[in-house]
């Protein structure tokens, strides 16, 4: 049963678009339904090296870049393969899955379309390869409705620094405090807010025991996008 504090923060998600100019979503876990892919490879690569998947490498890379979570495995696991190898192998491995098989969050292309009619820009800001997020939107039919996609391999520092948040707003011309954010991480709600931004957590089976934290950290949290849907559009 859902406590008092947890139903006033989700009550909270009627106001959300209030002077909102721009909102930015996370793509993992956020945008589509995609992490139970990452388990699957985590094990196949781990396998390749002889090694079993660390039991908390989830939570040793969450908000890590792509790039990062390359250097970060091949140092700590001693991996025998190039840092460039190991993300070509993963972009591999992923991308039938992305493009095939990973499909958007329950709402979020009705929301999105919504965000469009009330002239809301839109951005993407991942941790993941620009590979995978260019195919996955391309995929999903979402690619033109995102004025911004950055991934943060492009920016000095991953979640939970704000730095690629930063990076959209700035590529979106939008000042930060007039954004929204949407994350599935405890680590990319502190970078929206490290940003300077609104942030709405949004629940995932890869995260469910974090459920309770994300939304203190959060400013609004939501299961899924069509509670927006009924809310803000009804």
């Amino acid at each position: 049963m859902m406590n008092d504090k947890n139903e006033n923060q989700i009550k909270k998600s009627e106001l959300m678009l209030d002077q909102i100019q721009a909102v930015i979503f996370d793509l993992d876990g956020t945008l589509v339904d995609s992490m139970w892919v990452w388990a699957a490879i985590d094990r196949e690569y781990f396998c390749r090296h002889g090694l079993e998947v660390p039991e908390n490498l989830q939570q040793r890379i969450s908000g890590m870049s792509f790039s990062e979570t390359a250097d970060f495995i091949k140092e700590q696991y001693q991996i025998s393969d190039s840092v460039e190898e190991m993300k070509d192998i993963w972009n591999a491995l992923a991308e039938e899955k992305y493009q095939r098989e990973v499909p958007l969050k329950p709402g979020a292309f009705e929301f999105i379309k919504y965000l469009k009619e009330r002239g809301i820009k839109t951005g993407v800001a991942t941790s993941n390869s620009r590979h995978l997020v260019d195919l996955t939107l391309k995929a999903r039919g979402i690619d033109g409705y995102m004025d911004s996609v950055h991934t943060a391999c492009e920016v000095k520092h991953g979640k939970p620094e704000p730095d690629i948040y930063l990076l959209v707003a700035e590529d979106l011309q939008i000042a930060p405090e007039h954004c929204l954010v949407f994350e599935d991480i405890v680590e990319g709600i502190w970078a929206g807010k490290r940003a300077g931004m609104r942030t709405c957590a949004i629940a995932d089976d890869a995260t469910s025991q974090i459920w309770e934290e994300k939304i203190r950290e959060a400013d609004y949290a939501i299961q899924d996008y069509c509670e927006l849907l009924k809310e803000e559009i009804s």
